[in-house]
């Protein structure tokens, strides 16, 4: 069980869950609409984690990845495999019992990160499921409760979201990946890569602050303050968390909240 819950990737895992499903309690969705939408999210994202250490167990052995459980031995290949198997299965329904569109919509992101774990990682184009499947979430909101498509801001928000976390969460592996063959994006930009997080992430924030309806107001102005701040932090530590990039988007979702701006 340690092993399980070490592999779903726990920070993501529970950080996207959270976020989401305060979207869609700011959207005005119902409590137990609220519930199916983080069971959505959480099912999808379990499937996704167990998948991506299952498919990199050989790789994460090569460059012995004391970070993940397989190669410390707390959980098998196989059990990854089979466990991301059942909650695959298991998403597509609970997915499609938030409408037909927005099951839809999660499932593109569902497939969207099963094609990165499956090959689209080693390839130029590694950052094209992550921006596609984080732009895509505002739509699952949104067609889930007021069946209507999210507003563009929203939407490139999320791509660029997505595109920065991508870079985030390879910058700190690219060694260990280029020795085992994976060249995605990141990797062929070298160490650049983590140079250029903060733009992405930066447009994010600003598209979720500065163009939906109203005045920024206080609390939009200390969100980028504080998303400014963090940015720094990222650029100047090496080795800066991943976690960090779950912040920058936490700021930025909290503060669209908090500004009574409904997706």
């Amino acid at each position: 069980m340690r092993g399980l819950l070490l592999a779903c990737h726990l920070g993501p895992t529970v950080a996207v869950t959270a976020l989401v499903t305060a979207l869609a309690w700011s959207a005005g969705r119902s409590p137990a609409g609220c519930l199916l939408v983080a069971a959505t999210i959480l099912t999808g994202h379990l499937s996704i984690g167990w998948s991506n250490d299952a498919i990199d167990a050989a790789r994460d052995t090569i460059v012995n990845r004391k970070d993940k459980p397989v190669v410390r031995g707390l959980v098998s290949r196989r059990t990854l495999a089979v466990a991301a198997g059942v909650m695959l299965v298991v998403t597509i329904p609970v997915s499609l019992a938030n409408g037909l569109a927005a099951g839809l919509v999660h499932l593109l992101f569902i497939a969207c990160a099963w094609a990165y774990n499956l090959g689209l990682k080693s390839t130029v184009i590694s950052w094209l499921p992550y921006a596609v499947a984080f732009g895509a979430l505002p739509s699952f909101v949104t067609l889930g409760t007021t069946d209507t498509w999210a507003p563009w801001w929203a939407t490139t928000a999320g791509a660029l979201l997505g595109v920065g976390a991508h870079l985030a969460n390879v910058a700190p592996d690219l060694q260990d990946d280029l020795a085992t063959g994976v060249r995605g994006w990141p990797q062929r930009l070298g160490s650049n890569a983590r140079l250029l997080v903060p733009i992405p992430l930066a447009a994010s924030a600003a598209l979720l602050t500065i163009p939906p309806p109203g005045p920024i107001g206080v609390v939009g102005w200390i969100a980028l303050v504080v998303v400014a701040g963090l940015l720094v932090v990222v650029v100047a530590w090496r080795q800066a968390p991943f976690l960090l990039t779950l912040g920058i988007a936490a700021v930025s979702v909290v503060s669209l909240i908090l500004s009574g701006t409904a997706l």
